[in-house]
């Protein structure tokens, strides 16, 4: 389930996309007119949807608590608002891999101070070292000590820790340990400098597999955690006494007592196992470390808990479940600071049937667990769990007895009790994080609830997106590992994630332009179909056929019409097929592993691209015939989009820094591209609403144009534009997707690579109807029209319990119309279930039908038509009035 999150194509193994240079230009190119915009950015809510490695709750400060994620950087906790605010949205593009968070650490001495071990792999899947970030703002802004070497918050082991750590009695003092062999370091000026200790003697030795030519699962997973005993040392001088816990199983824990000068093996300790954890309780003596016989975070078989006394040397096995009935590794580990013998602990790769977690009150002594069977299978449970902020952590199971769903969690790694409140704890898992405010309910006998804690910290890999013209869905994403969700209201969490059949990770998905109920998704899965089609926008998913070998999802496109769709899948060639999927057929002329796309406008035109060559077919994908064009970026790190509305108008970006990379554009479906001038760099390209008194739709992308790196957009086709983001708001990697909003102008959203769904809005909407909320309306007022009108409005279907319905809204009057809202209400009771072509509201039995963006404009003595599908019970009876704005309709 919640695997490794790789970055797409390894960034295309980051060979072209970040490193070098970028191509020159000729020096007579002009360069396009740069303009900068203030806009205000949020997230399309999920809440979660990743790994949460590492919770650090500040020893000294109530309240003061910081999130690591895996590549979705850091976030601090705010209590009056119960959210988490991100730290690291200010990481650029050179820098992506600085969103992984290897470790992190929170100065008890001046609560203003943090710390963060940044960098994502340590394998050339990241070209770049990685680096300490240290902030005297609590996160709000950072400098950086750059470090010889590479760091893995996303690589296997992450979930150990906490590798960084400041010296609770001399704040000065800090030190990391380091993954790949590279030994333990040290800093005496809060983090500006470091250098290796080099009287440490162990650089570990445990990897993953040795075997992997990666070098992802065979890198050393090296330092595991630094602990300080804060009773060995007073304020002002550098503690005495530091344990530090090393990827070694038959020498995983080591001492010094004189400040790190010296270090020593700990005599006595147990052998055959990892830490993952070394937690210090400084007033009963005890060090408790969790082992297990994997680094983690979703592999581990076995485990042992075990305790220390640091005033004897005595070593003591208190695992709560004999070695031999273990089938996981243990991870999380904490101790309650207000009572000192209470310690809790997690079976953090337990995946079936659950996660466990265990609880002490006597120093390891005896233990209860969260859960204990009754009459296998069936269990009791310690904790009742309420998902409803985030109801898609069901993830749409019906498991049988003793899965239960949702799960109390897993790779928990984390897990902490508030050192000032022996009531709340926090814990993370592979989607979320979780928490509960009466964990001491748990020795009384009584339950404690456990809730999402999560708001505010997202964590999604986003593949793709997709804002559909009309329709209840105002976004389409393709995220991994979570697959992806259809939102109607962007501060709202759906409540579920694609379902029938649900992708571990969806690659690529797409929207028929002129019928947007017909959506197509294709992803990754173990076993079972790799594509899934709907007629309802979205809202309910059907699975398709895969053609012989397919292995993956790739990309897919969706005829304008719906009427047909071709797929260029993993392990086999491209397919085409008309209707659902039911049989394919390979497309020909046309190489495996092109990335497809349709025209938005000719339902039988579709385009490809593979290795520098555009492809075109005319004839609904069955034959693809190779384009003249040339001077086209010549690996595969290319997005392309034909505009919707206007056949043959396509536009490509993409390309890496040893050829050509920037961003083109077609007129004539790809015969031939024009390169347009001045933008350096660009790797995405999406449209949106036209501006007000454009005649072109607006264009957006992620790119580098005068020399910036940024989120731009152009209203006059490219000719001109205008840097949206700024410095604070950058998001690492943007390089997957991007695409404006069909009904707001000037919305734009965002692909990261580990942060979600990322959307803007201009702050001020000069030119178009406004930023708009986050629900279904455009955003805007929409003028009442003048002029008469007549509404024709006929049932053209009906069943038991439901029906579908067309309505017909003509402009008999002398003027045109732009944009057009009509009102009625039924006298049944009936209720909308979905509809098409229009915005829709509806309050009891008044509806509210507004146009969307292509179809607000009617002439005199036209019309406009959109259609819905609805519930009733009893009688079906048509509205009797229509009111255009304050106008009434005639009904025919």
């Amino acid at each position: 389930m919640r695997r490794t999150r790789i970055l797409t194509a390894a960034l295309a193994l980051a060979a072209g996309l970040l490193a070098g240079t970028p191509p020159a230009l000729a020096a007579a190119t002009p360069g396009p007119a740069l303009a900068a915009d203030s806009y205000t950015w949020s997230n399309a809510r999920i809440d979660g949807g990743g790994f949460v490695p590492g919770i650090v709750f500040n020893r000294s400060e109530k309240n003061l608590v910081y999130a690591r994620t895996d590549i979705g950087g850091a976030y601090r906790w705010q209590q009056s608002t119960k959210t988490w605010t991100p730290l690291l949205d200010s990481v650029g593009w050179n820098d992506w891999g600085h969103t992984g968070v290897f470790s992190l650490a929170s100065d008890a001495v001046n609560p203003d101070k943090v710390y963060a071990a940044v960098g994502t792999y340590t394998n050339d899947w990241d070209p770049g070292d990685g680096a300490v970030l240290r902030s005297s703002d609590r996160g709000a802004s950072w400098l950086k000590a750059d470090l010889p070497f590479k760091l893995g918050g996303n690589m296997p082991g992450r979930g150990m820790g906490e590798r960084l750590a400041v010296d609770p009695n001399k704040d000065s003092v800090l030190y990391l340990g380091a993954p790949s062999g590279k030994g333990l370091w040290r800093s005496t000026d809060s983090g500006a400098t470091w250098s290796r200790v080099t009287s440490f003697p162990n650089p570990g030795n445990y990897r993953q597999d040795p075997g992997d030519t990666s070098g992802y699962a065979s890198d050393n997973q090296g330092i595991a955690w630094v602990t300080f005993d804060e009773s060995a040392g007073a304020s002002g001088s550098a503690t005495k006494t530091i344990y530090v816990g090393v990827a070694d199983k038959d020498n995983a824990v080591y001492r010094s007592t004189d400040a790190g000068a010296t270090w020593q093996r700990v005599a006595g300790q147990p052998t055959g196992y990892l830490p993952h954890k070394g937690v210090l309780d400084a007033g009963n003596g005890f060090l408790y470390v969790a082992y297990s016989d994997k680094g983690g975070p979703y592999d581990g078989g076995k485990g042992e808990l075990w305790r220390y006394a640091t005033a004897t040397g005595t070593w003591t096995n208190i695992s709560p479940v004999a070695q031999a009935d273990t089938y996981y590794g243990f991870g999380g580990l904490t101790v309650d600071r207000q009572h000192p013998g209470t310690v809790m602990a997690t079976a953090y790769s337990s995946w079936w049937p659950d996660t466990q977690i265990f609880r002490s009150t006597d120093s390891g002594a005896t233990w209860t667990r969260a859960w204990d069977y009754t009459s296998y299978p069936e269990r009791s449970n310690r904790y009742t769990i309420d998902v409803s902020s985030s109801p898609w952590l069901t993830f749409g199971a019906n498991p049988s007895p003793p899965e239960q769903t949702p799960k109390l969690g897993w790779m928990t790694e984390s897990l902490e009790i508030d050192p000032f409140d022996s009531s709340r704890m926090m814990y993370g898992t592979g989607a979320t994080l979780y928490g509960t405010e009466n964990l001491t309910d748990w020795d009384s006998g009584g339950r404690f609830t456990v809730k999402p804690m999560v708001r505010g910290l997202e964590e999604t890999a986003v593949n793709d997106l997709a804002a559909p013209p009309s329709g209840g869905a105002r976004l389409f994403s393709a995220l991994g590992d979570i697959g992806g969700f259809r939102h109607t209201d962007l501060t709202r969490v759906p409540s579920m994630m694609y379902t029938s059949p649900t992708f571990t990770t969806t690659t690529s998905l797409d929207f028929a332009e002129t019928n947007p109920d017909t959506v197509v998704r294709v992803g990754d899965l173990d076993s079972g179909p790799h594509i899934a089609f709907s007629t309802d926008n979205g809202a309910n998913w059907f699975a398709g056929t895969d053609p012989a070998g397919v292995s993956g999802g790739g990309t897919v496109a969706a005829a304008a019409d719906g009427s047909r769709f071709v797929w260029s899948p993993g392990g086999a060639g491209v397919q085409y097929t008309t209707g659902f999927g039911s049989s394919w057929s390979a497309s020909s002329g046309i190489p495996a592993g092109a990335v497809v796309e349709s025209d938005r406008a000719d339902p039988r035109t579709f385009y490809g691209f593979k290795s520098g060559r555009f492809y075109v077919s005319r004839d609904g994908g069955a034959t693809f015939t190779a384009s003249a064009a040339t001077g086209l970026p010549g690996g595969d790190s290319v997005r392309f989009k034909a505009l919707p509305g206007t056949g043959g108008d396509v536009w490509l970006a993409g390309g890496a820094s040893d050829g050509a990379y920037g961003l083109w554009h077609s007129t004539d479906g790809g015969a031939s591209f024009a390169r347009l001038a001045g933008v350096d760099q660009a790797d995405t390209i999406g449209f949106g609403k036209a501006a007000a008194g454009a005649s072109y739709q607006t264009l957006y992308t992620s790119a580098r144009i005068g020399g910036v790196r940024g989120i731009f957009r152009s209203t006059d086709e490219g000719a001109s534009w205008t840097r949206i983001n700024d410095d604070a708001h950058q998001w690492g990697w943007t390089g997957a997707a991007i695409t404006g909003d069909p009904r707001v102008y000037g919305r734009v959203y965002v692909s990261t690579n580990g942060r979600g769904v990322i959307y803007g809005d201009v702050s001020d909407p000069a030119g178009g109807d406004g930023g708009g909320g986050g629900g279904g309306g455009d955003g805007g007022t929409t003028p009442p029209p003048a002029g008469a009108c007549t509404v024709a409005y006929r049932v053209t279907n009906q069943w038991p319990g439901g029906f579908q319905a067309d309505v017909t809204l003509a402009n008999t009057g002398s003027s045109s119309w732009s944009g057009w809202s009509l009102t009625w209400s039924f006298a049944d009771g009936q209720r909308i279930g979905r509809l098409w072509n229009a915005d829709w509201t509806q309050s009891g039995a008044a509806v509210t039908a507004k146009n969307v963006g292509w179809n607000g404009t009617v002439a005199a003595g036209s019309s406009v038509s959109f259609g819905f599908t609805g519930s009733w019970a009893g009688n079906n009876t048509g509205p009797g009035s229509f009111k255009l704005g304050d106008r009434s309709c005639t009904v025919s």
